[in-house]
């Protein structure tokens, strides 16, 4: 389908959502990026895959990767407050098949841990499509992903404790990231056709006549 029909197709679309959602669609979809994404090697608590998934859904965050080699991702629908609707989450086997997946989309892979002798956030290089990796709660990233990793980021701590929550640790990143990449020059936001491609898969998912319609228009 060419760029016009998919704009002719979003057009007859529209109509079947309110105008309220109309106005939030257009207004979140320019700041969607598939710029930076994040990976969640094996987290076992839901709520905290949850908070993972709202802090995505909130800075913009199109896709979420989870690895599930030991722990299957749960999310807890009363923490992510609707944020998978809108967030794509992509499952993986294991930390190896998403690390290939992720490269093969032009990501670097940046594992974020306390212990390596890494850029400090702040200083992190923002010039190419970022994969951040984020480990477990008890045990941190495998050595696999550490070993497979381009690049380590840590956050400046101060304190006794040398961790944050996995969930305050993805949200300290992207606040820091995401601030930075809106005050860049990189080509960070969607394409056209990107935009219209998520438009069309969020349309759909608030009416179900509007994803009978598409449906209907595609066969």
């Amino acid at each position: 389908m060419s760029a016009d029909d998919k704009q002719k197709l979003i057009e007859s679309l529209l109509p079947y959502i309110t105008q309220n959602k109309q106005e939030k669609i257009f207004e979140v979809i320019k700041n969607r990026t598939h710029y930076i994404t994040v990976a969640l090697e094996d987290i076992f608590q839901s709520h905290n895959a949850s908070a993972v998934l709202r802090t995505c859904d909130i800075f913009g965050v199109q896709n979420v990767h989870v690895i599930e080699s030991k722990n299957k991702f749960t999310a807890n629908p009363s923490v992510a407050m609707g944020a998978s609707k809108w967030v794509n989450v992509t499952h993986h086997d294991t930390t190896i098949n998403a690390f290939k997946a992720l490269k093969n989309q032009g990501y670097r892979i940046v594992a974020t841990t306390p212990h390596t002798d890494s850029y400090y956030l702040p200083t992190l290089p923002l010039d190419q499509k970022t994969a951040l990796i984020f480990g477990n709660e008890q045990t941190g990233l495998s050595s696999i992903a550490m070993e497979h990793a381009d690049m380590f980021v840590k956050i400046p701590m101060y304190g006794f404790v040398e961790s944050f929550n996995i969930s305050v640790s993805v949200a300290l990143c992207l606040y820091d990231i995401i601030t930075r990449l809106h005050q860049s020059s990189y080509a960070w936001k969607l394409t056209q056709e990107e935009q219209q491609e998520l438009m069309l898969t969020w349309i759909k998912k608030i009416s179900k006549t509007a994803h009978m319609l598409a449906d209907k228009n595609n066969d």
